[in-house]
C-alpha cells in the first residue's frame, strides 16, 4: 500500500488532500508537528513514506516582502529539504507552487516551461522552491502551480466577499487582475489523480480551467450565495496599493496535463457552484491557509 505524508495538513488544502485520500495509509502533519526548515526532522519525518505532498508555505504576500529569509526558510529551503528527503528514502514529492512565480506581463496563458520572472519576494521564494526541489530530486518531483485558492478550511477571497456583503450595501473589486479562481477540493483530486497516474515528474499547473478578474469571480461569488452581483461594483488596482504587486495576468495553461492522458481540472464556474452546494463558502476560518 502507498504511503503518504501531508506538510501543511491543518491548511485550508492540507484539509482537501486528507478528504481526498480518505482510505489510504495517510500520515498528516502540521506547521506544530513539522518544521520543514528543519534538515534532520524533515528526513525522519519522509521515512516510511511513498508519496510526499507539501502544501507547508509562508502565504503572506505582502508580509514577505519585509521579511523575505523567513519566507525563502520555508517556501524554499524547506522544500528544498523534503525534495533532499524524498530522494534519500525513494519516495516521490508533490511541492504547490503559485502562478506568482511569473511576471504577469502576459496576454496567452503561460505554459508550464515558461521562465520564471516573479515581481514581488512571495514569488521570488516559490521559484527559489521549485529550482531547488527539482534540481535535488529532479526524476521524484512533481510541481504543481496553483492560483486563487478557495476552500473550505481557511480565510480565502469567496469568504471575504460574503463578509464583506453583510456589513456593506456595495463592494468594490479590481477588474485589472485576471487568473484562474480554483477549489481546493477539485485541487486536491487533481494531485491524487496525478501521482495515480505515475506520469512523469516535472511540473504541472493546478488551476481549474477559463479565467476571470477578481470582479467577474466576485460577482460569481454573489451569485452562488443568492446575493445581488450588482452590489459587486468595478475598481482597479491603484484604488489598493499594497506591499506587494501582484500580477496583472496569471492565466496558466494546462498542456502537461494532456501531454500525460490526463485531463486539466474543470471550468472555475462549475467547481464554484459544486464548492458552493458543498458549504466551501460558508465562514470556518483556519489561520493557515495557503496558495
Amino acid at each position: 500500500m502507498t504511503r503518504y505524508l501531508i506538510t501543511g495538513a491543518a491548511g485550508m488544502l492540507g484539509q482537501d488532500l486528507q478528504k481526498a485520500l480518505t482510505g489510504r495509509e495517510v500520515t498528516a502533519l502540521r506547521r506544530a508537528d513539522l518544521d520543514v526548515t528543519d534538515q534532520e526532522a524533515v528526513l525522519a519525518a519522509v521515512a516510511g513514506h511513498d508519496v510526499v505532498i507539501n502544501a507547508a508555505a509562508y502565504t503572506k504576500v505582502d508580509d514577505a516582502e519585509s521579511h523575505e529569509d523567513e519566507a525563502y526558510a520555508i517556501n524554499a529551503t524547506g522544500t528544498e529539504n523534503l525534495a533532499r528527503a524524498a530522494k534519500q528514502h525513494r519516495a516521490r514529492l508533490v511541492t504547490v507552487s503559485t502562478d506568482y512565480v511569473f511576471d504577469g506581463n502576459g496576454t496567452a496563458p503561460y505554459e508550464e516551461d515558461a521562465p520564471r520572472d516573479p515581481i514581488n519576494a512571495y514569488g521570488r521564494t516559490k521559484a527559489a522552491g521549485e529550482e531547488l526541489a527539482l534540481a535535488a530530486h529532479p526524476d521524484g518531483t512533481y510541481v504543481v502551480r496553483t492560483a486563487w485558492l478557495y476552500g473550505a478550511g481557511g480565510p480565502n477571497f469567496a469568504k471575504t466577499m460574503l463578509r464583506l456583503a453583510a456589513s456593506h450595501e456595495t463592494v468594490g473589486v479590481v477588474d485589472d487582475q485576471r487568473g484562474q479562481p480554483t477549489w481546493t477540493g477539485d485541487l486536491a483530486e487533481c494531485i491524487v489523480a496525478l501521482v495515480d497516474s505515475d506520469a512523469p515528474a516535472g511540473i504541472y499547473h493546478g488551476t481549474n480551467s477559463g479565467e476571470a478578474t477578481w470582479y467577474e469571480f466576485a460577482k460569481a461569488v454573489f451569485s452562488q450565495a443568492g446575493l445581488n452581483p450588482d452590489r459587486v461594483t468595478r475598481t482597479d488596482s491603484s484604488q489598493f496599493v499594497r506591499p506587494a504587486p501582484r500580477p496583472a495576468y496569471s492565466v496558466l495553461g494546462h498542456r502537461a496535463w494532456r501531454d500525460v492522458g490526463l485531463e486539466p481540472m474543470r471550468a472555475w464556474q462549475d467547481a464554484l457552484a459544486d464548492a458552493a452546494r458543498d458549504g466551501v463558502l460558508e465562514q470556518h476560518d483556519n489561520p493557515e491557509s495557503g496558495r
